[in-house]
């Protein structure tokens, strides 16, 4: 549990940033609402927001944050990277620490989107929560499944302790 979700009578927040363009992204940000949603998960708030639309003070409330993004000719969304340019220095060591997921999803390989991701988060000493989850192709039984777990397990990440 973060620092921030230990204040009295304050929720702690999930943020979650995506870049959700095709149906089979857009299933996948489901399946991790769905999991930061279990109903045995209490007292955390989950924020959706749009890569584009995301702000450092958005960042800066939250107490975690799961990133979402196709893989784009080998890279991650233009869209998350902005949303990295606009908080890599602005938020600087106000959020080392944060623990962190990520889903990618990608036509048949998402190695490079995953790296240019997770290069970037260690540089700003986010804490990995879980293991990245890598989807090709249609997104199955499995993928879903672990996207949803993906969602419940940075929502009890920063769970309140009663």
């Amino acid at each position: 549990m973060s620092e921030r979700a230990s204040e009295p009578s304050r929720r702690a927040r999930l943020l979650i940033v995506h870049h959700t363009p095709s149906p089979s992204t857009a299933e996948l940000l489901a399946e991790v609402q769905a999991g930061a949603a279990d109903p045995e998960i209490t007292g955390v708030e989950t924020v959706s927001r749009a890569a584009l639309a995301a702000t450092a003070s958005d960042l800066l409330a939250a107490d975690a944050v799961v990133l979402g993004t196709p893989a784009n000719i080998g890279y991650m969304s233009g869209a998350l990277k902005h949303f990295f340019d606009q908080v890599y220095y602005v938020c600087g060591d106000d959020t080392r620490g944060l623990p962190y997921g990520l889903w990618v999803h990608g036509g048949s390989d998402t190695s490079g989107a995953t790296r240019a991701v997770t290069t970037i988060v260690e540089g700003m000493g986010w804490t990995a929560a879980a293991a990245p989850v890598e989807v090709t192709g249609a997104p199955d039984q499995r993928a879903r499944a672990a996207c949803r777990e993906l969602g419940g397990v940075l929502a009890a990440t920063v769970m309140p302790e009663d």
